[in-house]
């Protein structure tokens, strides 16, 4: 964080009380943490990854070097993640499918979307809100929009019972808080999407959950589904944080089937873009997407996943009929009260930070560190 922000400001309202994992970015190299009763413990002598730390739990209460309290932690907050897997699941609240809809059948072009919003949402508005996917009343549903000329393959994975996954962002390659988030140069219509994102370790359990902005790009997904990979995955483009919330006693995965995501935007200008994603609106239970992205894969490091969005910006920012698009330097605020607040600012995918730290890189850290053989030690 820079200037006079605080990381107070991002914390979760009750940080003293929860256990989180996350990494910061220390003088020798990048470290797990994990924090207890409010104090943060460089794990890096017991784990060198989160990915290793996270199959290691539950820990010995004297695991790790106490760095001190959280709130007054100096390091910078790095991506929680490192050699997980990030995925993704598309579509899976009503708005979303709609706005997928108006996308595909607007080519990319945001003057058109009004029109056919407004005619969709008539048309299928309430049915596709209260269908569970994968039922018989959804394939009766698919058979009357076929029948209308309104079905679409964003619908398919709305209702129907395969659910969207997709590799959002190569391991090592998302940003953290406080971090520039990337949108590609060369795109015209793009949008934030804050989402709760989970921690499913290598045995294919969710252990936790944190904060994510799936930077989407609507113009390009717009025109053809198939450029999901260039609409999604681009420098930068990922951001996670500001900790991975561990599932426990006060905090279970029920906490995210209820949260409300709040969003906000900052322009430059003094525009102010406020939204809000409602978890308990999703189509698909959060832990039914986890079963789907493991299907027939395996995750020998686990995975982060996100779980998709209800908020869909449609408010116009500057002509009439052209909706929201990001501009250089807006600032995007993501928070819920029991995972913090993730904060990024918006610019280029070319002028962001140059992805340079694979894992090349940070074996060849940990090696110099002399950390590759620390998962065979005593924890405490």
């Amino acid at each position: 964080m820079s200037g006079a922000v605080s990381l107070l400001d991002f914390l979760p309202s009750d940080w003293r009380k929860g256990m989180f994992l996350g990494r910061v970015q220390t003088a020798e190299g990048p470290s797990p943490i994990l924090v207890r009763d409010g104090i943060a413990y460089d794990m890096s002598s017991v784990a060198p990854t989160v990915a290793q730390l996270a199959d290691m739990l539950p820990l010995p209460s004297n695991s790790g070097r106490r760095i001190g309290s959280l709130d007054s932690l100096a390091m910078p907050l790095l991506s929680p993640v490192d050699l997980q897997c990030v995925k993704a699941c598309g579509v899976t609240f009503a708005v979303s499918a709609l706005e997928r809809v108006i996308e595909e059948r607007a080519r990319g072009d945001a003057a058109a979307a009004s029109e056919i919003r407004a005619r969709l949402e008539d048309r299928v508005g309430g049915s596709i809100r209260n269908v569970v996917p994968g039922t018989a009343e959804a394939a009766a549903l698919k058979g009357a929009l076929i029948e209308d000329g309104l079905w679409s393959q964003y619908l398919e994975v709305a209702i129907g019972p395969d659910a969207e996954v997709f590799t959002k962002a190569p391991i090592l390659s998302s940003v953290g808080p406080g971090a520039p988030i990337g949108i590609r140069s060369d795109s015209t219509w793009n949008n934030p999407e804050p989402e709760i994102v989970l921690l499913v370790n290598a045995a294919g359990a969710a252990i936790g959950a944190t904060l994510g902005n799936d930077v989407n790009l609507r113009d390009f997904e717009g025109r053809s589904a198939l450029l999901l990979g260039k609409a999604k995955d681009n420098n930068a483009s990922c951001a996670l944080g500001p900790l991975i919330r561990l599932f426990d006693e006060d905090f279970t995965i029920d906490d995210v089937r209820n949260a409300e995501v709040e969003l906000t935007i900052d322009g430059p200008e003094g525009y102010r873009l406020e939204g809000a994603s409602s978890m308990n609106q999703i189509s698909r239970d959060p832990l039914e997407l986890v079963r789907q992205t493991l299907s027939e894969h395996q995750y020998p490091d686990g995975f982060a996943l996100f779980l998709g969005t209800l908020f869909a910006p449609v408010q116009d920012r500057d002509e009439p009929g052209r909706g929201f698009t990001h501009k250089v330097g807006d600032r995007v605020a993501i928070s819920t009260p029991r995972l913090g607040k993730l904060v990024n600012e918006v610019v280029t995918s070319k002028d962001a930070a140059a992805w340079d730290f694979g894992v090349i890189a940070l074996m060849t850290n940990l090696a110099a560190r002399g950390l590759l053989n620390t998962q065979q030690k005593d924890p405490a």
